[in-house]
């Protein structure tokens, strides 16, 4: 059985993951640890992670490492990971459908794809089952954003959309 990527991911309403300095305070600001996002139920199914090498940067500035999960990411720089992560973080130097290709080799079933250019280039490969997507009520102009061109159009069904008290609104899509 190959394996199967899958995406959780927030956007401002505009559609940017991150402002142009990567920063994510927009988003940081609205967490609201009594709303239930559903991100625990959703790592809960999964059995890697695979993200690229911003998004890696970016976590690494969080104050504690957060993945149980092994995490791979994708990057043609990162030789070494940091000292704390070895057999937590495995550095992958593969194309889209070959780093699929490889974790199902692995006994991976599922893999959160994360970051905007890794969503996008497993987007584009087809290599994408579903997405969850939670939109903050925020305009940002400007930043990184979560889709960008396409060969061709990705139909998509929609599964799933949840409003929450904070002003997030949640959507689950399939691929069709």
């Amino acid at each position: 059985m190959p394996t199967t990527g899958h995406v959780f991911i927030a956007t401002s309403l505009d559609g940017f993951i991150a402002r142009p300095d990567g920063s994510l305070d927009w988003l940081l600001s609205r967490d609201d640890p009594a709303e239930d996002h559903g991100y625990d139920a959703f790592i809960a199914t999964m059995d890697c992670i695979v993200m690229g090498r911003g998004t890696f940067d970016s976590v690494l500035q969080f104050p504690e490492w957060h993945y149980a999960l092994p995490v791979f990411v994708l990057s043609q720089t990162l030789a070494t990971v940091p000292d704390g992560l070895h057999g937590k973080v495995t550095p992958i130097d593969l194309s889209p459908a070959d780093t699929m290709r490889r974790l199902s080799e692995m006994g991976h079933r599922r893999a959160y794809i994360d970051g905007g250019q890794v969503i996008q280039s497993f987007l584009r490969d087809g290599l994408i089952r579903d997405m969850t997507i939670t939109t903050a009520p925020v305009l940002l102009g400007a930043g990184r954003p979560l889709f960008g061109s396409l060969p061709k159009d990705i139909p998509l069904i929609h599964e799933t959309t949840r409003a929450f008290p904070s002003g997030l609104v949640q959507s689950t899509w399939r691929i069709a």
